[in-house]
C-alpha cells in the first residue's frame, strides 16, 4: 500500500511536468521523519491543505547521521518512506542525501514549500533555501507544531523506561 508513491528523482520530475500541465499545486516538506509520530501526521496534513498534491522528502540514513549524530536514524529510509508513503496525505515521497533541501527545491521546483513555524521571521531560524523558493517563484508557508511532541523526546522515553527510570 503506498509504494507507488515512492519514487526517485527522474520519476518524480517527470510528474511534475504532468502536475504542472495539469494546472496542480504541487507542496514539499521534508525532515527525517525517524519514528514517525502524531506531530508528523499533524503537520503533512496541514501543508497538504496548501495545495493539490504534497511531496515529501525524506533524508538518507547518512544525511539523517550527520543532522541528529550516529545513534540515528533509528528507522531505515526504506522503513520510513514506505511508513510515509501509505498516508493518505502523502502523494509522493523520494529521499534525498543532502543536509537541506536546496538542491531538492530547485531540481522540483514546488509552488509551495513547508516549514515548520520555528523558521517563521522575523525570528525564527535561517532558510538557507528560501532564495532558491523565491528565485523560481515559489512561496514559503509556515506550518505550527506541537513542541511536546518529537521523535527525540520519545526516544529519551523509550530510554528512560528500559533503564527503569519514571518518564
Amino acid at each position: 500500500m503506498g509504494v507507488e508513491k515512492i519514487l526517485d528523482w527522474p520519476q518524480l520530475l517527470k510528474r511534475r511536468d504532468a502536475w504542472r500541465r495539469a494546472g496542480k499545486v504541487v507542496v514539499w516538506t521534508n525532515g527525517c521523519f525517524d519514528i514517525l509520530h502524531v506531530g508528523h501526521i499533524r503537520s503533512l496534513g496541514a501543508a497538504k491543505r496548501f495545495g493539490d498534491i504534497l511531496v515529501v522528502g525524506v533524508n538518507s540514513d547518512a544525511s539523517v547521521r550527520q543532522i541528529k549524530g550516529p545513534a540515528r536514524p533509528v528507522v531505515t529510509v526504506q522503513e520510513r518512506v514506505e511508513i510515509l508513503a501509505a498516508l493518505e496525505s502523502v502523494d509522493a515521497v523520494v529521499i534525498f542525501d543532502e543536509l537541506t533541501p536546496e538542491r531538492a527545491l530547485a531540481d522540483l521546483k514546488p509552488d509551495v514549500h513547508c516549514k515548520g513555524a520555528d523558521y517563521r521571521p522575523p525570528h525564527g531560524k535561517p532558510i538557507p533555501e528560501a532564495r532558491i523558493v523565491e528565485g523560481y517563484g515559489g512561496r514559503i508557508e509556515f506550518i505550527e507544531f506541537e513542541v511536546s511532541t518529537s521523535t527525540s523526546s520519545l526516544i529519551q522515553g523509550i530510554r528512560g523506561i528500559r533503564e527503569g527510570n519514571e518518564i
